[in-house]
């Protein structure tokens, strides 16, 4: 069978390639002879401490050498003999690895006991040979046997027992097992450590430490120090046979072994015997005797009519048990320790516990994760389970992160396919390090001493192990096994279990800080009757009231996987919730003179005044009526297609309205984004990120909590979307609503919140910049942004010291593009600009919607208190302190900007539900009262300008506002502040879509 790995190029002479069998064969006979020689010193007594790992090298040498060897000849015999070259190669250097595992026994045998059940990577003559090392290796001699027992245990053999086979049942590394009848007439198998093997164990280990640190030193990118550590660590423990059977009894009776189908009711309830332990010792140990059939015995399993796909999907249900649900696992599954019971119901039967682990409940929920994030591809999950268990990388790629992770817990194929499975590992492999190079601008040499691993944690090496072990049991048994699909009702359940406990049962529920109000307390109450009936999963509550925070509370977990508490500064996905943000970026910029509402949108933004688009204005976009709500449909045509701003900002351009510019007002769901972040940039020269942080993050010192896509290094604090099922149900029952798009009608928004998790749970969209869908923020962030804009543009007071850890402590500022490259993007959209200009008529004007002087015009901006109307006006620019910042915005009727009243009544359509980018907020007699914006799935955020209130919520399970409803029901009550309109339904639970 040919193996990839020894592929070699087709370079080189026939000369040379003769040349180079010539130079081969003769290293290789150089190497015999100083194998000759150095056994001479061996006998001689000289050389003994390295006389193991001299014989060790010398063959792996002869190996490599043979290898490289063949690789030549390849090139210059026929075809169709490459095969049979080949597989004699196989054979050649198998027979070497057996005899050298053979005359050196110890840690060598459990090495190639490993490689023996790799049929799935390693060639059939391999597999075939080190088979032999699982339970047939030469016996020790029968006098060593008893005198070992009868050292251990104190009595002679004769008073032991009354039978004791001379013929060991199997021969392994450490120990051999002899059939026996006690005293007493009960069967039993005696397992009898080899005498002086712990010694033998013990420098073997150090000698595969030094191979491990040289391997290192020479291919960084094969560092396997983590693993012979763990190794290291774990192997003494094994030669203890108390550890083992007090090992064996913990496993028998976590997998419930001795109870009955009645006795245990659980879904996850595995069926596999383990033989009790009837005495123990240091070197012995006496096991009830149960006959079965060896795994490798294919004949009489054939012949008893054993079901192999059963038989190892069971072994793997019982290590998904171990590991996932019990936290105490073999860490050992190769064939040599199982047999299946002759009588029907033919069942696996567990054998050999003497290398375990035990895992911490941290670890074990982490490994839960990072298996369930694997089969959700959600990346935001994996790179938090890797934190969690304190695996480390050197680079930030989700992408090739989560195809390693989903090769690790690939389906197992069978041995036939070895070759198509080493290729495709090899191929991946190929394909990640490529993106390394480039990522790092490497060179070839450097790429191949590049570890992306920074570090492993030792306490996964056994996991990672026995999941490879376990592939292999089932190429060996030529079964294939999805292990997506065996295994995750256990991994589930080790989360769901910690998650379903909820508020009732778990006091840390809701997060631990102190109440700042009465209406608080009462909020918290409430959050747990909604917890209690699985409304709510993670959740964040955030209220100011005359500038100040009299509600912060945080409840609940990050997500239905992921059983972390949510803390004040989680950051939640809250999809339209971002528009409000985004809206506010535009009167940012017009109140700096950068914009004007009236202003063409064609006149800001090169090639996009055509097709129709010439007409529209600044505020048609803020208005929702520019007529392009149905522009382009990325999540229909290819959801990706999101995260590429400059191809959706060129569909924009290249698009058509659908309706008059200001006639109709119709739903912007996803263009109202892109439209409004092109004209930011456009008309600033800036990027949208560095835009956002001038004009929010700053100036009320929130950094960290507020994000339209992500950087990397949050991903820790992220919350996961799941969906509300029973609530989402709802919506196709919903009435048609004229003021939404066609593409997004109660039928579409089903559709489209039933993909959205999934969508937006990967880090790809998440860290991309969606202006109009994508805000990751915290309610305390959020609500201190509706704060400001309640007063005017006003910054509150620093936030409550009461919430920990505190706001704005996150000092992480995301990455922008090069100062060059701003700047060279700056020069040409100055260019640009410049020829707009000499477009322009000659009696153009831009009309000035506001002076310094407060206007004779009723305004709700009046309803403020003077101090905050009157705050003086701040002239803001990158180069002013930040600390100095005191008022956002130095026009006195900014409320009338937002909700298109008074002088910016014009700009509006009259009685429609939107402001200038913001939804109006009106109380149930239909008095307009606020503004804001919520998001598909129940997240808010609103402010109430004449009783200074400002609200956010944040949650992570999706519904159609049922729980936010309930929850502004209650504070607005107990403040005496007027319900709005939108959260006055009937019953808490009906879906309400904003």
């Amino acid at each position: 069978m040919r193996n990839s790995r020894f592929r070699p190029n087709n370079s080189g002479s026939f000369q040379n390639n003769r040349w180079w069998s010539v130079v081969v064969s003769l290293f290789v006979r150089l190497i015999a002879s100083i194998q000759r020689v150095w056994s001479k010193f061996v006998r001689m007594g000289w050389g003994n401490i390295y006389r193991r790992r001299m014989k060790v090298f010398s063959v792996a040498i002869i190996i490599y050498f043979d290898y490289k060897s063949v690789q030549q000849r390849e090139k210059w015999i026929k075809k169709s003999k490459v095969p049979a070259l080949w597989e004699k190669a196989h054979e050649r250097n198998a027979k070497r690895v057996l005899n050298l595992i053979v005359e050196l026994e110890g840690l060598w045998v459990k090495m190639g006991q490993y490689l023996s059940t790799r049929a799935d990577v390693l060639p059939q003559a391999y597999i075939s040979l080190l088979t032999q090392l699982q339970d047939s290796l030469p016996p020790r001699p029968l006098q060593e046997v008893c005198r070992t027992i009868e050292r251990e245990l104190g009595h002679s053999m004769e008073v032991l027992f009354a039978d004791f086979s001379d013929e060991p049942l199997a021969t392994a590394s450490i120990a051999q097992v002899h059939r026996a009848t006690l005293a007493n007439g009960q069967d039993v198998v005696v397992k009898v450590q080899h005498n002086g093997i712990r010694a033998i164990i013990l420098e073997d280990l150090k000698n595969a430490k030094s191979i491990v640190d040289w391997i290192a030193w020479a291919e960084p990118q094969y560092d396997f120090n983590p693993m012979i550590d763990e190794w290291c660590k774990e192997a003494p423990r094994e030669l203890d046979f108390n550890i083992e059977a007090e090992n064996t009894r913990t496993v028998s009776r976590n997998l419930g072994c001795k109870k009955t189908n009645d006795e245990v009711r659980s879904d996850n309830r595995v069926d596999v015997l383990i033989p009790d332990i009837i005495q123990s010792s240091e070197s012995v140990l006496i096991l009830e005797y149960m006959d079965g059939i060896r795994l490798n015995d294919v004949e009489s399993l054939d012949a008893f009519g054993v079901d192999k796909q059963k038989i190892v999907e069971e072994i793997t249900r019982a290590y998904a048990h171990q590991i996932y649900v019990d936290g105490f696992f073999n860490g050992d599954p190769h064939p040599g320790n199982f047999l299946v019971s002759k009588e029907p119901p033919h069942r696996p039967i567990l054998l050999d516990f003497g290398l375990t682990k035990k895992l911490s409940h941290p670890l074990k929920q982490a490994l839960a994760k990072m298996f369930l994030a694997s089969a959700e591809g959600d990346q935001v999950a994996l790179l938090s389970a890797f934190a969690e268990m304190g695996l480390k990388l050197r680079l930030d790629l989700p992408d090739q992160a989560m195809s390693v992770a989903s090769l690790f817990f690939r389906s197992s194929t069978p041995s036939n396919e070895a070759v198509k499975t080493l290729k495709t590992l090899n191929d991946q492999r190929t394909q990640n390090m490529k993106v390394i190079q480039d990522k790092m601008q490497l060179t070839p040499k450097e790429v191949k001493r590049f570890n992306p691993v920074d570090a492993f944690p030792g306490d996964i090496v056994i996991f990672a192990r026995v999941i490879n072990l376990l592939r292999g049991l089932s190429s060996t048994m030529n079964v294939r096994i999805v292990y997506l699909d065996i295994m995750r009702p256990f991994a589930e359940s080790v989360l769901l279990g910690s998650i379903s406990r909820g508020p009732t049962v778990d006091a840390s529920w809701i997060h631990d800080s102190p109440v700042h109000s009465d209406v608080e307390s009462k909020l918290k109450k409430l959050l747990i009757e909604l917890g209690s009936i699985q409304k709510i999963l993670g959740i964040q509550v955030c209220a100011y009231k005359d500038g100040e925070v009299i509600i912060d509370t945080a409840a609940g977990v990050l997500g239905r996987y992921d059983p972390r508490p949510v803390q004040p500064d989680s950051l939640f996905p809250v999809f339209s919730v971002t528009k409000g943000v985004t809206a506010g970026m535009i009167h940012w910029l017009v109140d700096n003179r950068k914009l004007q509402f009236d202003q063409t949108v064609g006149d800001i933004w090169p090639g996009f005044g055509s097709s129709g688009k010439e007409t529209i204005k600044v505020h048609h976009v803020l208005n929702h009526t520019s007529g392009l709500h149905n522009a382009f449909d990325p999540l229909g045509e290819n959801p990706l297609l999101i995260c590429d701003w400059d191809e959706c900002l060129k569909r924009l351009a290249n698009s058509s309205p659908e309706t008059e510019p200001g006639s109709q007002q119709s739903y912007h769901y996803l263009t109202f984004g892109w439209l409004c972040g092109g004209i930011l940039e456009y008309a600033s020269g800036k990027k949208f990120q560095e835009i956002l942080e001038e004009s929010i993050v700053n100036p009320l010192k929130i950094d960290g909590e507020l994000y339209v896509g992500i950087p990397p290094g949050v991903e820790s604090r992220l919350a996961t979307l799941t969906l509300d099922t029973d609530e989402l149900n709802k919506i196709p029952s919903i009435p048609s609503q004229p003021e939404l798009p066609s593409t997004f009608q109660p039928v579409q928004i089903f559709q489209i919140a039933s993909s959205l998790p999934v969508l937006f749970n990967t880090l790809n969209v998440r860290r991309a910049t969606i202006p109009a869908a994508n805000g990751h923020c915290s309610a305390r962030a959020l609500a201190r942004y509706y704060a400001a804009l309640a007063d005017g543009g006003l910054v509150p007071p620093p936030h409550s010291s009461l919430s920990q850890p505190p706001l704005g402590s996150h000092t992480h500022v995301p990455k922008f593009s090069s100062v060059n490259d701003t700047m060279k993007k700056r020069k040409g959209k100055g260019k640009e600009m410049a020829a707009t200009e000499k477009l322009k008529p000659k009696d153009h004007k831009e009309k000035k919607l506001y002076d310094d002087r407060e206007s004779s015009t009723e305004s709700l901006a009046r309803l403020v208190n003077d101090s905050s109307s009157s705050a003086g006006k701040t002239e803001i620019s990158s180069n002013d302190h930040q600390d100095d910042i005191h008022n956002m915005f130095s026009n006195p009727r900014i409320h009338d900007a937002f909700m298109g009243t008074g002088d910016y009544c014009d700009l509006v359509l009259p009685d429609g539900k939107f402001g200038l980018g913001f939804k109006r907020v009106t109380s149930q007699d239909g008095s307009l009262v606020g503004f804001g914006h919520s998001g598909l799935g129940g997240s808010t955020g609103f402010c109430d300008i004449k009783n200074r209130f400002s609200i956010a919520i944040t949650l992570n399970k999706m519904s159609m506002g049922g729980v936010t409803a309930n929850i502004i029901r209650l504070v607005c009550s107990e403040l005496d502040i007027p319900l709005p309109k939108d959260f006055s339904l009937s019953s808490g639970m009906d879906p309400v879509i904003n």
